[in-house]
């Protein structure tokens, strides 16, 4: 499974090697000589050179329990050909736990820092064995999601519908540290406060905001002349909801205003590393913009016969969304004549003609990636000028991508691999639009081998776990092994061949690691009596969207020459 998920990105990236892409060639007149990481023409430079570059996903890294486990996975991760590890840079607790890695006490408004070696030692070892392993790493400072096993279970707008057991039986908690949103993060500070319990005053309350700047400080001006940090994401996924209710005036303009505060804080301790937002790439029509892009002025002269005309993308607008749900309509209607179905509607003079309410309810309503009921427009967050590159996130089996309606005639599985497709299209565009770098941050599908482990990231239930029963579940849940590997095969090629400057894979997995009581990689198996899960025993954390190691020889053999075909290795 593991080699030839493998051998698609090799089969990918050799052909971006040998194909054209669209992106017009530029003349550098200066580039930047420094070993950090800068952005110039919508490329990434380092040392003089354009960096591309194929990553991976491993935000455990800091909580694995010896200092040689974490020189061992990024060893792996290095042999595999990847330049690029994203990962964690905060462990927010409320309590002391016995057991662990942790980095900062939250507790009753006061704030305290774990400089001990299971504190921000542990990243220091990281950024130092990763430096020693020829990788750069990206630095999340804090996450939209940390909801708390037994008290929060629900999934928050936007999560894609499934049907999910409900748990009524025995029920295992996973060790902190294990899930992706057991690390705290904004909700930590919200809850801990003592203000409003409300997701959105994070953005808002400028004592949250202040706090969270006192960390981010913190740790930016520790690693500010580590040549190796790739850069900074001011947070995972940030956007209005989360697990605890957010309130009804939360706005992109709060969300956008707050990552202008940041980038410019973390700009001030750390000039040397670029910034970038985190999102999940939802787009705003028609929002108020606080950053409106400058549309630059028509050339003074036509160009000469024979020179290339280069037009930029249009700006997300809700004039261009009705358009291609029009479009779309019109295409399903004359599905639907070919196939003989009669359309729904009234026949006029021997013509069959949508009623007004059915035609404004397909196409005057934008579905929430568009419509800005997530808190996020980042083609407003991409015009800050203190972010460097643009980032977005794939992850169909939890969030909708999609502007136009589902088309019936196309099995879910092809409409899950368009929307994808749709979706990195509109992120090249807009790297195009605004001449900044653009990177996919994170991807991945639930296979059905994986199902059994995945646990959405606003909840601490696996919905489709052992220790949950329910009747009316409809099985399997996930995709096929060969269905995920042509999906990445066909998001990756368009990936590279649209101009992204940045892949990165969610998430990387390792075995063999020290297990240890109350960490997440401890001697128990989380199986319950009913259905047991396999032995994870010394395997790294896996939400569901890990790849398990077989096949792992034949892997590393194989991105070695995948990641050079993306690009320079400068590492």
């Amino acid at each position: 499974m593991f080699s030839a998920l493998w051998l698609l990105f090799l089969a990918v990236l050799a052909v971006s090697a040998t194909s054209p892409t669209r992106t017009v060639k530029k003349r550098w007149t200066t580039v930047p000589d420094t070993p950090f990481i800068t952005t110039q023409d919508g490329q990434f430079f380092v040392n003089g050179s354009a960096f591309k570059f194929i990553g991976t996903n491993a935000y455990w890294l800091s909580a694995l329990n010896t200092d040689q486990d974490i020189d061992n996975t990024l060893a792996a991760i290095r042999a595999s050909n990847f330049t690029v590890v994203r990962t964690w840079a905060f462990n927010d607790v409320d309590t002391v736990p016995e057991n662990g890695t942790w980095f900062q006490l939250i507790s009753n408004g006061t704030l305290t820092i774990n400089n001990g070696t299971n504190g921000l030692q542990k990243l220091d070892k990281v950024i130092e064995l990763a430096q020693n392993h020829g990788l750069y790493v990206l630095l999340s400072l804090t996450n939209n999601w940390s909801p708390i096993a037994g008290v929060d279970q629900t999934l928050s707008p936007g999560f894609n519908p499934i049907q999910a057991r409900q748990s009524s039986g025995p029920t295992t908690t996973l060790p902190r540290n294990t899930l992706s949103n057991s690390y705290g993060g904004m909700d930590t500070y919200v809850r801990n406060f003592g203000g409003p319990q409300e997701h959105d005053q994070f953005f808002v309350n400028q004592t949250l905001i202040n706090a969270f700047m006192n960390y981010t400080g913190i740790i930016a001006s520790r690693y500010a002349n580590k040549t190796n940090v790739f850069g900074w994401e001011l947070a995972n996924d940030p956007r209005c909801n989360s697990t605890i209710p957010t309130s009804s005036g939360c706005q992109t303009t709060d969300v956008t205003r707050w990552h202008q505060k940041l980038a410019t804080r973390v700009k001030e301790v750390d000039p040397n590393h670029v910034v970038s937002s985190g999102n999940q790439g939802y787009f705003c029509a028609d929002c108020t913009k606080l950053f409106p892009r400058v549309v630059p002025p028509a050339p003074a002269s036509s160009p000469k016969p024979g020179s290339p005309r280069r037009s930029l993308p249009e700006p997300q607008t809700k004039a261009k969304l009705l358009k291609e749900r029009k479009a779309a309509w019109k295409k399903e209607r004359e599905r639907q004549k070919r196939a003989g179905v009669q359309p729904a509607g009234v026949k006029i003079r021997g013509r069959w003609t949508a009623t007004q309410t059915k035609r404004q309810s397909d196409l005057s309503s934008d579905t929430s990636a568009f419509d800005g009921s997530h808190g996020v427009d980042s083609e407003d967050i991409i015009n800050i000028p203190q972010i460097g590159f643009g980032s977005f996130q794939l992850f169909p089996d939890q969030f909708n991508y999609s502007s136009t309606p589902p088309d019936p005639s196309l099995p879910a599985f092809n409409q899950t691999v368009q929307a994808g497709l749709d979706w990195i299209k509109l992120h090249a565009d807009s790297a195009t639009l605004f001449n900044k770098p653009v990177s996919l941050t994170g991807f991945g599908l639930v296979t059905q081998s994986n199902a059994p482990f995945f646990v959405p990231f606003n909840t601490t239930v696996a919905p489709f776990g052992p220790d949950t029963t329910s009747s009316n579940v409809t099985q399997p849940f996930g995709v096929t092994d060969e269905q995920r590997d042509d999906a990445y095969n066909q998001w990756i090629q368009a990936g590279v061949l649209g101009g992204l400057q940045g892949i990165i894979q969610y998430q990387w997995s390792q075995p063999n690691l020290t297990t240890q009581p109350g960490t997440p990689i401890s001697t128990t198996n989380n199986q319950s009596d009913q259905s047991p899960l396999p032995d994870t025993t010394g395997q790294s954390p896996n939400d569901g969207y890990g790849l398990l190691g077989e096949g792992e020889t034949a892997a590393l053999n194989t991105i070695s020459v995948a990641g050079q075909a993306f690009g320079p290795d400068n590492a």
